[in-house]
Formats: C-alpha cells, sequence, structure tokens
C-alpha cells in the first residue's frame, strides 16, 4: 500500500499527500516505539490525558513522513504540522476509527481462515496455544502478546502478509458497544469463546449484558466453539447468533461437537478421553494438570478438529504444547547487573518489544542484547540481520554478543554495537567471563534449543530462596485505572516511599517515569538520592527532610516537605547559597486535622509574609495536606471538613502569595476513588498503585502486584505427641506431615503468624503455620497436602490472601507489604 490509497480509506476531513508513492508498511501509535522511520504511518492519538500530535514534529526530525492526526488540531501545534515539508498529512474526526477502517480494508484482502478469540480469561493462551499448534508445516500469523483493545486489534490484523494461510486474533472490551467495531476490523470466519468471568462487569448491567456484547464478534462468523457445560454461555449462544453460525459446543454431553468422556489428572500432565461427532474417540494427554489448561486444550483440539486434522495428529501435536511464558523476567546480575530474560519467543516483534522494555530502565547506563540465531517468517537472512541492526541503532544498544552460526558469519554488521560472536553457548561460557559484566542491563533473547537458560544461571545474582515477585504490567493497569477517574488536567504524583511499598523503588520508578507520572514522593532524601543515581528525573518531593542532608536534597535536585517554621528556616539557611539560578522547589505541608506533620492554618499568612520576603531562595510548588481516614465511610463528614478547611486554606494562601498557579492536593488513594470533587491540581496515588484498596468494587477492578513465594526446604513425618520449633508451641495431635520454609521473621514473616495464625498455600490448599516463627525459617503443617521438597510455596499473591496474613497478624496491608525484609530477591516481570 502507498500513501496515495489512503485518503479514500481513512475518510479525512482535509489531507495533504506531498509523496504519493510512499510506501506504508508499518502502523505506530506510540512515539516512543518507532525503531525505524521508514514506511511508517503514525496514528497521534489524543487521550484523556495526551495528544499524540504532540510528537509529530520530533517523528518528523527522525524521518517519519506519514501521520493521521485529530482534525480538530488547531493552533501553533497545527501550524508547525503543516509547515513539515515532504510530510503526508490526513485530518480524521477520530484517529482510532481511521487505524480502524485502515485495518479492516487491509484485512479483507485475505481469504484464508480467520479465527476470532474473546472470553474473560484464557485469551492469549488459547492463542499461543493455536500458533504452536497450526505452525508445523503451515504458515500462521497471531495477535503479538495481548493485542486485544480498540488499538491493539487492528495493530496485530495488520500483520497479514500473503503468505499467512490461517490468523488468529484475540478481541478484548471493557464496555458495552466496542465489540461490533473490532468484529468489523477482525472479520473472523471461525470464533472461540473462552468463557465468561467477573472482569469488568463493573461496567455492563449484568453478566449476561457482557457475554452478548463479546457474542458480537461472532455474529457474521461461520461457526464458533465454546464450552456447552456452561448453561449462561449455552443459552446465550442460542438467542444471541443467527442460525447460520455453525455450533461447535464442547463439553461433558453426547450431543456436543467434541464430548469430553474422562479427564484423568497424574501429578505432572492430563489425560483426556474425548469422542468427535459422536464417531471418533481418542485420548489426547497434556503437559498440565489445571483446569483451565483442560479448557484451553479442548477449544484448540476442537478447532483443530474442525479444520480438518485427524484426531491422532490432534493429540500428537497437544502432546508437545509448550508453556505459554507471557512475562519478561527481571533479574539481579552479577557485579550490580540486571538481567532481563526473554528467552521464550524470538522473532523481530518480540526482540523489538524487548528492547523498548529495556529502554524503560534507567537504572544503567550501558546496555548488552545477547541474541541467538532465528529465522523469521518471509524474510531472508540478510533481510533479517538488517532489522536487527536497525532496532539495536534505535535502542542505545552498546554491546552485542551473537549465538549461533549465522551471527558469527555475519559478526562484521555489529562492529559499530562491540560485537562479539559465539557459534555456542558452550563457547561464549568457555571464553566471555562473567567478570566482563558489570553495572549494566542485559538482555538475554535465545530461540529453543541453544541452552539460554544456561547463560542466566551464569550470570544471575546467587540468591536466598524466598522471592517477591512484582508484577510491573499489573502496577501499570493500577496506575491507568486511577488515571481513567480524573480529570485530564489533574496531575498525578506516585508514591515510591518504603521502597515502593516492598516492591523496590528503583524499578517502579522507572516504570512509572515511562509512563509520564507528573511526580514522585519518597520519604527520606536518601531513597531520593538513589532515584538520581539510576537514573530518574521527575521530580521527586521528600516527605521527612533531615536538616543535615539538605545539601545532598539540593545537589540531587530533590524538593522538601516544608512542615514547621523550624524546618523552614533550616532549609533557607541551606538553599540560600545555592539560589543564584533562582529560589528552590519546595511543598509546603498545612495540618488540616490528622495533627501529624504540618502548619497550623494560623501559621499560613506568617508564612506567605515570609516567603514574599525579597531574596527568599524557595518557591513553592504545592500546598498539600492528609486526609486521616478517606477509606472509612463513617468518618465521611470527618474527611469532607478535613477537605472544606484544606481548600479555604488554599484559596487564602494563593492570594497571600498573589500566586494562582499553586498547585494544591489533599487526595490519597481511597480519596480518588471516594471524593472525586475534590481531586483539585494534584492526587497521590499511594498504595492503590500496588493492587491493594478497602473497597470492594475499586479492588476488582486492580491487579495484585507483588506475590511473596518460598520453597519447601525439607518435609518430616512426625509421631503424635512430638513438638515443633522453638518452645514446643505446637504439639502434633497425630501423626503429621510438617513442611520446613525457607522464610523466617527476618525475612519479614511476623511472628504473630505462627502457632496457627497465619496460613501459607501449598499445592493449591492452604496450610496453617505451625509452632514459633524462626529467623529462617518456619513450620508449615502439610499433612494430607501432595507436596514435595523443592516445590514452591505461596505466602500472599492475590489481595485476599494479603488481607487474609495482615488479619492474622493483627495488622494491615500495608505493613505486610513494606516488611519484607531486603534481603528477599525482587524479582520483575513484564507482559
Amino acid at each position: 500500500m502507498v500513501a496515495s490509497e489512503l485518503s479514500s480509506i481513512l475518510d479525512p476531513q482535509s489531507f495533504r499527500v506531498e509523496v504519493p508513492d510512499s510506501p506504508i508498511l508499518h502502523l505506530a501509535t506510540d512515539s516512543r516505539r518507532v525503531a525505524d522511520p521508514q514506511g511508517v504511518l503514525f496514528f497521534a492519538i489524543p487521550t484523556r490525558r495526551n495528544d499524540g500530535s504532540r510528537y509529530i514534529v520530533p517523528l518528523y526530525k527522525k524521518g517519519v513522513r506519514n501521520f493521521v492526526a485529530g482534525a480538530a488540531l488547531s493552533g501553533e501545534l497545527r501550524t508547525q504540522v503543516d509547515a513539515l515539508p515532504g510530510a503526508n498529512l490526513w485530518y480524521v474526526d477520530d484517529v482510532i476509527a481511521s487505524l480502524q477502517r485502515l485495518a479492516a480494508s487491509h484485512r479483507a484482502q485475505f481469504h484464508v481462515p480467520v479465527v476470532g478469540i474473546t472470553g474473560s480469561n484464557g485469551k492469549t493462551v488459547v492463542k499461543d496455544w493455536l500458533l504452536q499448534l497450526f505452525a508445523p508445516g503451515g504458515h500462521p500469523v497471531a495477535s503479538p502478546r495481548s493485542y486485544n483493545s480498540q488499538i491493539g486489534v487492528p495493530l496485530s490484523v495488520w500483520q497479514m502478509e500473503s503468505h499467512h494461510d490461517i490468523a488468529f486474533f484475540e478481541a478484548g472490551i471493557s464496555m458495552p458497544g466496542e465489540m461490533s467495531r473490532l468484529q468489523a476490523v477482525i472479520q473472523p470466519t471461525v470464533g472461540i469463546l473462552t468463557n465468561i468471568a467477573a472482569s469488568h462487569d463493573e461496567n455492563f448491567v449484568s453478566r449476561r449484558q457482557k457475554l452478548d456484547e463479546k457474542l458480537q464478534l461472532f455474529i457474521h462468523s461461520q461457526a464458533l466453539i465454546y464450552n456447552s457445560d456452561d448453561a449462561a454461555v449455552r443459552d446465550a449462544v442460542a438467542a444471541v447468533l443467527p442460525a447460520s453460525v455453525q455450533r461447535l459446543a464442547w463439553g461433558s454431553r453426547p450431543s456436543d461437537a467434541l464430548c469430553l468422556l474422562h479427564r484423568q489428572v497424574s501429578r505432572s500432565q492430563t489425560t483426556l478421553s474425548l469422542c468427535w461427532r459422536r464417531r471418533h474417540r481418542f485420548e489426547l494427554t497434556i503437559p498440565f494438570v489445571d483446569r483451565a489448561s483442560t479448557e484451553n486444550v479442548m477449544h484448540c483440539a476442537t478447532l483443530m478438529l474442525h479444520m480438518g486434522v485427524q484426531p491422532a495428529e490432534v493429540a500428537r501435536r497437544c502432546a508437545g504444547l509448550k508453556a505459554v511464558a507471557t512475562r519478561l523476567r527481571l533479574d539481579e546480575g552479577v557485579n550490580g547487573c540486571l538481567l532481563l530474560n526473554d528467552s521464550y519467543s524470538l522473532d523481530l516483534d518480540s526482540l523489538a518489544v524487548a528492547l523498548d522494555f529495556m529502554q524503560q530502565e534507567s537504572q544503567h547506563k550501558h546496555r548488552t542484547l545477547i541474541l541467538s540465531d532465528f529465522v523469521q517468517p518471509d524474510h531472508t537472512v540478510e533481510q533479517t540481520l538488517d532489522r536487527v541492526v536497525s532496532l539495536l541503532r534505535w535502542s542505545g544498544v552498546d554491546r552485542f554478543i551473537g549465538i549461533g552460526d549465522t551471527m558469527l558469519c555475519n559478526q562484521a554488521l555489529f562492529v559499530p554495537f562491540g560485537g562479539e560472536c559465539y557459534a555456542t553457548v558452550d563457547e561464549f561460557l568457555r571464553q566471555c567471563a562473567p567478570d566482563t559484566f558489570r553495572d549494566q542491563t542485559v538482555l538475554l533473547k535465545g530461540g529453543p534449543g541453544y541452552g539460554f537458560e544456561r547463560i542466566v544461571r551464569t550470570l544471575r545474582q546467587r540468591s536466598h530462596e524466598t522471592v517477591m515477585q512484582v508484577d510491573l504490567s499489573a502496577m501499570v493497569h493500577n496506575l491507568n485505572y486511577y488515571r481513567s477517574l480524573i480529570r485530564p488536567t489533574t496531575k498525578l504524583m506516585a508514591m515510591v516511599k518504603a521502597s515502593s511499598y516492598g516492591a523496590g523503588k528503583v524499578e517502579v520508578a522507572g516504570i512509572l517515569q515511562y509512563h509520564r507520572v507528573d511526580y514522585l514522593t519518597v520519604a527520606y532524601i536518601d531513597e531520593g538520592i538513589e532515584l538520581r543515581r539510576n537514573g530518574i528525573t521527575l521530580p521527586v518531593m521528600v516527605m521527612n527532610p533531615e536538616e543535615d542532608g539538605f545539601d545532598d536534597m539540593i545537589r540531587h535536585r530533590l524538593e522538601p516537605d516544608i512542615y514547621s517554621f523550624r524546618i523552614f528556616d533550616a532549609f533557607a539557611r541551606a538553599a540560600r547559597p545555592h539560589a543564584a539560578g533562582g529560589p528552590l522547589p519546595v511543598h509546603i505541608e498545612v495540618d488540616t486535622g490528622m495533627h501529624r506533620l504540618g502548619f497550623d492554618e494560623s501559621d499560613l499568612p506568617l508564612l506567605a509574609r515570609r516567603l514574599s520576603e525579597p531574596g527568599c531562595p524557595m518557591r513553592v510548588v504545592s500546598l498539600f495536606s492528609h486526609l486521616a481516614c478517606s477509606e472509612d465511610p463513617a468518618m465521611d463528614r470527618f474527611t469532607r471538613g478535613q477537605i472544606s478547611r484544606f481548600t479555604h486554606c488554599c484559596d487564602r494562601f494563593k492570594a497571600d502569595l498573589r500566586r494562582d498557579d499553586l498547585c494544591c492536593h489533599i487526595l490519597n488513594s481511597s480519596g480518588i476513588t471516594r471524593f472525586p470533587e475534590a481531586q483539585l491540581d494534584m492526587v497521590r496515588l499511594g498504595i492503590g498503585l500496588y493492587g491493594v484498596s478497602p473497597e470492594p468494587a475499586v479492588q476488582a477492578c486492580l491487579q495484585p502486584v507483588s506475590r511473596l513465594v518460598t520453597h519447601i526446604s525439607q518435609i518430616k513425618v512426625i509421631p503424635a505427641g512430638d513438638s515443633v520449633g522453638y518452645g514446643r508451641r505446637w504439639v502434633a495431635p497425630c501423626d503429621s506431615r510438617i513442611a520446613i520454609l525457607s522464610i523466617g521473621y527476618a525475612d519479614g514473616l511476623s511472628r504473630h503468624l505462627g502457632n496457627g495464625h497465619g496460613r501459607v498455600v501449598v499445592g493449591g490448599l492452604q496450610a496453617p503455620i505451625i509452632g514459633s516463627v524462626c529467623m529462617d525459617m518456619c513450620f508449615v503443617d502439610v499433612t494430607g497436602i501432595d507436596c514435595r521438597e523443592g516445590d514452591e510455596v505461596t505466602l500472599f499473591g492475590d489481595t485476599a490472601l494479603l488481607q487474609q496474613m495482615a488479619d492474622a497478624a493483627g495488622t494491615i496491608a500495608y505493613e505486610i507489604l513494606t516488611s519484607v525484609s531486603p534481603r528477599v530477591k525482587r524479582v520483575y516481570y513484564q507482559e
């Protein structure tokens, strides 16, 4: 496709095509992810808080020449864009709708099976398993990662090329009316409805309304695959879809197209006895034991049988299914390195995604990529390597290590990136010592069979068996949820104090900076200094500044909370020698009823006068206060009183300072959801960012961020009457099976959780913590639970477990999260 063809598709209000033969090869909606400008068409999507049009001029300077922007673009920015020589411009009413129209037009050119997949859970697993199952002998294409939104779906469909013989696309919705737009883009010939669950229930009148909305994806399909054992799904399919859509049900009923006769689960696999079309009986074994995997493989098997694959071949392929690794893992490496392990899938798209994520990590200046040979469908070796070089140039990699014969033969291409190549992983490990990796971010992208897990073992920092797993994708989800609740003009300050509620301040701050929060807040000066030393450039407020650290604070551009005249005077003395370039930014805290820190309302007139004195070395950036009980409906009268007092203080203080630009903020996480009228100029997001809320309706919208896991060090069988641990505080009431876990109070496990008060999850079941919690270990009663030494144990993962642990310890979730010891390794994941 070339630029001259777009005007009839995009339906622009106005357009200018100066280079009509400009090729349109790639669609982009995020300026940060444009690696190679050649052939890029950028859609400048406006959002509630930003406008993609702001990035047209910077992208033009990088070489992009094709842009779609909103017709409402005006003012100086419109003038700048219109003045770009040689640029092709289309101004449209709705940028996302135009993106979808272009993708729908592209989709219409192909006459191959297109499978549309929707449902509440399992979409990505089913899609990725189908990709594994249809790859032998075929050329499938699928949505990258979880690209199932109004923007992600058209970007997925745009990947279709002439050599593809089948396509698998996910579709996700969160509001009524969205699915019909995605149906027009995907135009599925066959549909798969995975299941229906509680996610996004809050935006629908009923679960049935949401189910009916999802079924709109299949309204013009030839066939639909679904689980007929779910009565709600069965009834909705009968009511919503026309008779022209063939029902390919699977389930336990003999009339189902694929009938599940029996399910046998062993420790490491599941065997399914099946009957296809009441005629063909066969068995299928998968290397998974969970019920969700059974449901997912039933969808896949039904599609394969429908597509003409013989039952024996279906069974053979399903036996080789691999777990879907949907997360990129971050680990502490040797010599201060950070390892990004993404050795699960390898193609140009996944490489670009991983390099993009590496750019988000501001912890190190130096970046290393270790990459194996790989085959890119429909690309020659030369084309693939050219694209790799382009990605390296864009991503700022300064050390490249190639593994494989192709990399070795083309080592000269990678000289500008400090290229070194080896035929095998063995050769690399023999010749390249771990000491050559120091204070850098290392991304590992290895194809199947190359043995990159041995590189990971060599470069990974040895650690304690207890790990805090931090899901950065969940954190971004939570951030976006709260952003959806505030006005576009309201700024957002994110709390990263107490090591980001135990999640790790540097890594979390890097993600928040990438996603453009306005401010960060720490408790103490040393926390802010660590952020600065690791590449965080966002404004940082320090809530508890100490006088002896003011010089360091000023040197690292940190902004203090001034809460008393004593702190005011001390900071003024420290700031005066540094104020030649202008007054230094400070934040003023006022006490409206919490009575912790802050000026009294009666202090504000004098404070304003002192701030207004000639030569004052401080400039107030914001005025703020703390709500004492915003989460408690019984205290709403008190909270509203605090808000009223604060707004009065803001009005008076602004008038006294003669400042209209003062930023005022009082809302915390619960305040954002419960008192939206008090958003003012900025809100402070704390515990909600980490997936915890006392409000059930809000909690249902959040995703847990932190998961604390350990392992079973040893299992003992002890007779009735024997005791466990120090003080003999637990005596076995019967012959018992006891697991010793490698976590204790030095790791942050409260001693209050011993003696049966706390519980952990072992083998999917809850088990009580017994006896006294030791410094480095604890005991769990696993009588009747199928588990072995070395098995993983979850202390908390979902919010219910976290709250259960807090209740058992007589405390709050905040304390449980922030008490996890620094010696517990943090491992980070990103979808």
